[in-house]
């Protein structure tokens, strides 16, 4: 063994006691407090990820670990009565997403969160840079506002007369604002119009499409747990609508979404559990850099570009890295 992984070992071994030896020795489990900010049938293959790769490391759920499950469906107002509770039950480590995690902040000073999906965690406050987290949070970051003028890009090269877009996007999520600046600046670059359908509520986005007009050509979706919970819906009014959609979500895609350009979620959750795992064993949140995407996977419907008429040029299939049809 090389000297300097026998002292990472050594180290790490030291760095264990705090957390998960001390809450065995207490004779209770560490606890992972989970919130999900949407449905627990939209997260399925996430938690997964999650729970297989702490399982590759060590943790067994039940047996040296325990998870506890929440989930907002989508609800914001739930992420501050969930991020409570888990303050209340003094969880060793809160795992969550985007807004979700602002409401955990405001739980908690003390106990570690990390974040598995972060649109722009320094542009909205959740860390105080990525090399430098500071505070009690850290997380995988997505960087999804810095992807905006590459997703309209990719829009141009299937549809080349492309002059004006709509953008939809909850507005009181402070990481979609950030997006939508980040939309109309590329578009601003290209040339061409942006118009905002702003929602808050669930019951906003059938009255957003109903404002749409006539002149846009394409869709831009900035996700969010709202969205996350809707997007099926998203999707159908865009259809109807003649639109196609990009965002950052392969699951929008899935669900009948035309396009999205991202990193993959299945992965920010397996290395948010690595993330977790050296929390467990006594890093401090503090001490570990907010990790960023190193590949971005394109993924495009099939069924949806038929239903839309669009005809996809072959050498573009040849990019994509995942085809739904």
């Amino acid at each position: 063994m090389r000297r300097r992984e026998f002292i990472t070992l050594t180290v790490g071994a030291a760095a264990a006691w705090p957390i998960a030896a001390h809450a065995q020795q207490a004779g209770k489990l560490p606890t992972i407090g989970f919130l999900g900010a949407g449905a627990q049938s939209a997260w399925t293959h996430w938690t997964a990820a999650f729970v297989q790769r702490l399982h590759e490391l060590g943790w067994i759920e039940g047996r040296t670990v325990t998870i506890e499950y929440r989930w907002a469906e989508g609800r914001t107002e739930r992420f501050r009565e969930i991020a409570a509770e888990f303050a209340r039950l003094k969880v060793d480590v809160i795992v969550t997403v985007g807004s979700a995690v602002h409401a955990a902040k405001e739980a908690t000073s003390t106990i570690p969160i990390v974040f598995a999906i972060a649109v722009d965690p320094v542009g909205s406050a959740m860390v105080d840079s990525l090399a430098r987290p500071g505070g009690n949070v850290t997380g995988v970051s997505i960087q999804s506002t810095e992807l905006a003028g590459k997703r309209i890009e990719l829009l141009r090269q299937i549809l080349p007369g492309l002059h004006r877009i709509a953008v939809i996007a909850n507005v009181d999520y402070p990481a979609s604002v950030l997006e939508v600046a980040e939309v109309r600046e590329a578009a601003r670059k290209s040339g061409f119009e942006v118009k905002l359908l702003e929602v808050r509520r669930a019951q906003d986005i059938g009255s957003a499409f109903d404002g749409l007009g006539n002149e846009s050509q394409a869709l831009y979706v900035c996700p969010s747990a709202l969205f996350n919970a809707n997007m099926a819906r998203i999707n159908t009014l865009a259809l109807g609508a003649r639109l196609p959609t990009i965002n950052g979500l392969r699951e929008y895609v899935v669900a009948g979404g035309f396009m999205s350009y991202g990193a993959n979620n299945t992965d920010q959750f397996r290395h948010a559990a690595e993330t977790v795992d050296k929390i467990l064993k006594g890093t401090r949140p503090i001490a570990l850099p907010v990790e960023q995407p190193t590949a971005f996977e394109l993924v495009i419907n099939l069924t949806t570009a038929k239903a839309l008429g669009l005809k996809i040029p072959e050498a573009f299939l040849l990019r994509v890295d995942e085809v739904i049809d």
